[in-house]
């Protein structure tokens, strides 16, 4: 049988009152291992620097803090800490629209003539004209091309080789249709002028959809997107250094 001694030490005050004494058996609770800060690592929309700056500019250092600016990857990111392993980072992203994406517009995206009908067919809300769609979605249901291929080979005497090829398509397929849709995700649709381009190989049909317009806008809107950031945060924090890379 286990026998437990408890020791009471009675002061030299004590007044005759009775003393409780609770005696607890068991561990004791263990204690939580202390962890190392966390790094800040928030990415989201294009506005998320400014948006972020806004709200915490009293918070920080500017002097210690800087903006990148990636116009090629559409990305501004800011720094704060810049020294401090456990830095805070706060990047925003001007990205495509799923839209564009999903047309695979000025992508090496291709097509089969039967998917894209049935692709375009199911996106009929992004035509301007529902009458283009329907005509459209049939072409490619039913498409047609005739391939017209060129061969010439010769050999002369003296070594010299004549080795031409050329192939011309002539195809049912429309010039250009158009689409309303957004160009980046979160912004308004925009109306585009979209061609299809056909890549044919024997038996074998690839269609690839081409927008010039679409192109020279988005080139337009990324660097008139991103310099109205960058003049709001100057605004909000003229210290923070901006390094355009």
């Amino acid at each position: 049988m286990s026998e437990n001694k408890l020791n009471v030490v009675i002061p030299k005050d004590y007044n005759g009152t009775p003393i409780e004494v609770v005696l607890r058996e068991g561990e004791a609770a263990c204690q939580l291992e202390p962890k190392e800060p966390e790094k800040i690592d928030i990415r989201g929309t294009i506005e998320s620097p400014l948006k972020w700056l806004e709200k915490r500019i009293g918070l920080i250092n500017q002097k210690s803090a800087n903006i990148k600016v990636s116009r090629d990857n559409m990305i501004v990111t800011l720094t704060i800490d810049e020294t401090n392993y456990y830095q805070a980072s706060i990047s925003g992203r001007l990205e495509l629209s799923k839209e564009m994406k999903e047309f695979g517009i000025n992508t090496d995206n291709t097509w089969e003539p039967n998917k894209l009908s049935l692709f375009i067919k199911m996106h009929r809300a992004f035509f301007t004209d529902k009458s283009q769609n329907m005509q459209l979605v049939s072409i490619l249901k039913n498409f047609k091309a005739k391939v017209n291929q060129d061969i010439e080979r010769s050999k002369e005497e003296n070594g010299s080789k004549v080795d031409n090829y050329s192939q011309v398509v002539d195809s049912n397929l429309p010039k250009s249709f158009k689409l309303f849709i957004p160009l980046f995700k979160g912004f308004a649709n925009e109306e585009i002028e979209v061609e299809i381009y056909a890549d044919v190989d024997g038996r074998d049909v690839s269609l690839s959809l081409v927008s010039a317009g679409a192109n020279e806008a988005i080139e337009e809107y990324k660097n008139s997107v991103i310099d109205d950031q960058l003049e709001a945060i100057k605004v909000i924090a003229p210290d923070v250094v901006i390094i355009e890379q």
